[in-house]
């Protein structure tokens, strides 16, 4: 099996990992800490991840261009770029401390009308812990930029696996012993630098890679930020989408409705990792492609192959949460979190098409056409925050979440005209291929399901579980006899083998 199919494999062993860790954990970690101080842990959190915008696109900036020297066997200039880029990174590690320094002593002014003395105290001590998280961190990222540059997949995935097996039981027994939500920020920082530690090892001697900082390329920066600004304003645009509703809501309301809303958004975020590991390993492909200036129907085709196994995955969980949705919330935590389904669900709903069409940013980043969806995304998310600061204020997370999914739907829409417009995006033929057909019969299960659930209170785990184990072999096996094509089970039956 190739680096990439493993490399996919661990990925979604990972995904598939990190969730089911995630959904034992969560429950343990809101009972321990409680929906306040789990909501200040979200609060600071979210706050701290615009910090990470710093990076400025950069990681992606070094998987396209590395990528692009290796197509074309120039390796002096691959040294030189990474020698310029890690320059460059030096210098964001310094004015991201300057900055955070900053804020930290503004951080009583920004949250005086919703956080209490104690919350401040302890928000302030997190904040540190993650800024000297960040420091480290953005820089090291670009070990892994490498790695996914070279193709080489395999390592870091399985490195992160092993990460969130022993996270998951540092935090159980750090909060069975009585931490707070400070051990947990502990946890994560030394996890994360551990990380960068080990994946700098194997980019120096598993992929021979040369980091001398004596052979930079002062012109280098200029074209470097040509191409990272853009990446980097999707990445404000990102941040805005995941994180800003939970400061809004800390600015606006209170912890407890940011728990609510945080745990819609991680529920959300689950949906979304698929599109983080198919972006992650096809930026080399993509390049590629525009070196050898392939057409819009080849390019096309691409979509579909990778658009169709993401369809099957996608419908799966979306129409399941639907279905069960809101029990899963009310076993899984409690009912005082029920508005964490309507959030989830329209996250999930929201993100589908851009999911399905996840090739397309890889294509604009490839091409260094990614400036208009930046533009674009940074306006419509940007009124959407706006307006769900005021609209929060009178109708709490729903009035935060529903301005965000109706600038989702918007990008969406824009952004398939723009494909056509750039590299002859066959968007007829993709829904025709891709969305139409395991629409319908995703459609028509539902419904059944939904009427026979209408009979049925699923009260309890084993009720959710029969029902939820007896849709999804009802769904994957509508889907493999009736929606996969040749191709596609010879795929599956490789996995099983």
């Amino acid at each position: 099996m190739s680096e990439l199919k493993r490399g996919a494999l661990l990925s979604y062993v990972n995904i598939g990992l990190s969730n089911i860790i995630g959904l034992i954990l969560t429950p343990f970690i809101v009972k321990s800490l409680g929906s306040s101080e789990y909501g200040l842990y979200t609060l600071i959190g979210s706050f701290v991840a615009y910090l990470t915008l710093m990076d400025l696109g950069l990681n992606n900036t070094i998987v396209r261009y590395v990528s692009k020297y290796r197509a074309e066997a120039d390796k002096e200039a691959e040294i030189k770029f990474l020698a310029t880029a890690m320059w460059v990174y030096l210098a964001i590690a310094i004015i991201l401390i300057i900055i955070g320094v900053f804020i930290y002593f503004q951080l009583d002014t920004i949250f005086s009308n919703s956080l209490t003395i104690i919350e401040l105290g302890r928000a302030k001590v997190m904040f540190l812990i993650l800024l000297v998280n960040l420091v480290i961190t953005i820089p090291g990222g670009s070990f892994s930029a490498i790695c996914n540059a070279y193709e080489s997949f395999v390592f870091p995935r399985f490195v992160n696996i092993v990460k969130y097996l022993l996270r998951a039981i540092s935090i159980f027994a750090v909060l069975s012993w009585g931490g707070k939500a400070i051990s947990l920020v502990l946890i994560d920082t030394a996890f994360n630098i551990i990380i960068v530690m080990v994946t700098f090892v194997f980019v120096i001697k598993k992929l021979n890679i040369r980091l001398n900082l004596r052979e930079y390329d002062r012109k280098m920066i200029r074209e470097i930020f040509s191409y990272s600004f853009w990446v980097f304003l999707f990445t404000i645009v990102h941040q805005f989408q995941w994180n800003a509703g939970q400061v809004v809501l800390g600015m606006t309301t209170s912890t407890t409705l940011v728990a609510i809303f945080g745990i819609g958004i991680l529920i959300g975020g689950y949906y979304n990792a698929f599109a983080g590991v198919v972006t992650s390993m096809l930026l080399p492909k993509a390049t590629q492609l525009i070196v050898q200036e392939r057409s819009g129907l080849e390019i096309t085709e691409v979509f579909i192959k990778i658009g169709r196994m993401i369809t099957y995955i996608l419908f799966l969980i979306i129409s399941g949460f639907f279905l069960l949705g809101k029990s899963f919330i009310f076993l899984w935590l409690s009912n005082d979190y029920k508005e964490s389904w309507i959030i989830a669900l329209l996250m999930m709903a929201g993100m589908t098409m851009p999911i399905l069409q996840v090739f397309g940013n890889t294509v604009l980043e490839a091409k260094k056409k990614n400036k208009f969806k930046a533009l674009v995304s940074i306006v419509t998310v940007s009124i959407a925050v706006v307006v769900g600061y005021y609209y929060s204020l009178r109708y709490g997370v729903k009035g935060m979440m529903i301005p965000l999914f109706i600038a989702m739907l918007f990008n969406s829409i824009i952004m398939n005209f723009y494909f056509v417009k750039i590299f002859d995006f066959k968007f007829k033929y993709f829904i025709k291929s891709v969305i139409m057909k395991p629409l319908i019969v995703t459609a028509i299960l539902t419904l059944i399901a939904y009427w026979l659930l209408n009979m049925i209170n699923v009260d309890s785990w084993f009720l959710f579980g029969i029902f939820g184990f007896l849709y999804a072999i009802t769904f994957l096996t509508l889907t493999y006899f009736l929606l996969m094509n040749p191709y596609e089970k010879s795929f599956v039956k490789t996995i099983f083998k």
